[in-house]
């Protein structure tokens, strides 16, 4: 579903507000709601995924200059919005994408089943929700936008109810070895119970457990974590066993899960405080 149908549709069901809604200064975090919306979001993936990071487009994508997939017009899709920017699609300097079983069941499947055995995830009985394709403009890239991108997830989180968290988060680097340090920290420490631990695909899996037990500083390790898997191991992130490499976006991917009963109540009343002193109006629809 495109963010104008999303839009169409939350209209028909009579919900005049938005679903995820707040604001810090010039900084605005909403949905996707028009097909400019979501123009600007591959722009912003482009920009960050292939002329910063170095991932390899395919030729429509290098003309068009933006990243898309089937994907897209099926899912919602999180904006940071810095109004400071303009109006247009050159103010969307952040974003998340989600994928909820409605969308997979359109195109077939979740994104991450491309790499990962995630058929323990699928077969929870409850609500589920896939993250992916995160990225922030190298001129918003601070604490702040990644906190109140995290808060937006928190509210579609409440708005749909949902049970459980999922996606790929990314190292950059193809070369394990290189990556030995946090790819054996998150095995060591942070590895998904049974029950709901994904794999990566036969033929694609990568070894994560590289390293002895006390011969690295897992403090360390855990202090180098990229932003955005911090941001899931504050939530009480696990990941699966086996990491995989993904050549035309440069990095080696490790599957992430998140119970969304570690974003409860107690989760709601720290960002609400939060919201609060940072002046950030909170108004997750639902709750």
């Amino acid at each position: 579903m495109t963010g104008a149908a999303a839009a169409r549709n939350r209209a028909a069901d009579g919900a005049t507000a938005r679903p995820v809604d707040l604001r810090s200064g010039s900084l605005q975090i909403r949905l996707a709601e028009s097909e400019a919306d979501i123009d600007g979001v591959q722009a912003l993936r482009y920009r960050v995924f292939y002329e910063e990071m170095g991932a390899t487009p395919n030729p429509d994508m290098a003309l068009k200059r933006r990243d898309f997939d089937d994907f897209d017009r099926h899912c919602d899709h999180l904006l940071a919005i810095d109004h400071a920017l303009g109006s247009g699609p050159e103010a969307i300097v952040g974003t998340y994408r989600y994928i909820r079983r409605p969308a997979a069941k359109k195109i077939g499947r979740f994104y991450s089943a491309a790499e990962f055995d995630i058929s323990k995830i699928v077969a929870f009985p409850g609500e589920i929700l896939e993250l992916g394709r995160s990225c922030v403009d190298a001129r918003a890239r601070n604490s702040a936008t990644l906190r109140l991108l995290w808060r937006g997830n928190a509210a579609y989180v409440f708005h749909h109810k949902i049970d459980l968290m999922f996606g790929c988060a990314s190292l950059a680097g193809t070369d394990p070895d290189a990556l030995a340090v946090p790819l054996t920290y998150l095995y060591q420490h942070r590895l998904a119970s049974p029950e709901l631990r994904p794999r990566a695909l036969p033929g694609r899996y990568v070894e994560m457990n590289r390293l002895a037990p006390g011969s690295y500083d897992a403090e360390a390790a855990a202090a180098a974590m990229t932003p955005i898997v911090k941001g899931y191991l504050r939530l009480g992130g696990c990941v699966g066993e086996g990491a995989v490499i993904d050549r035309q976006f440069n990095t080696i991917d490790v599957s992430v899960v998140v119970r969304c009963d570690h974003v409860t109540e107690k989760y709601y009343r720290h960002y609400e405080r939060r919201a609060k002193t940072d002046g950030v109006t909170w108004n997750p629809k639902g709750l």
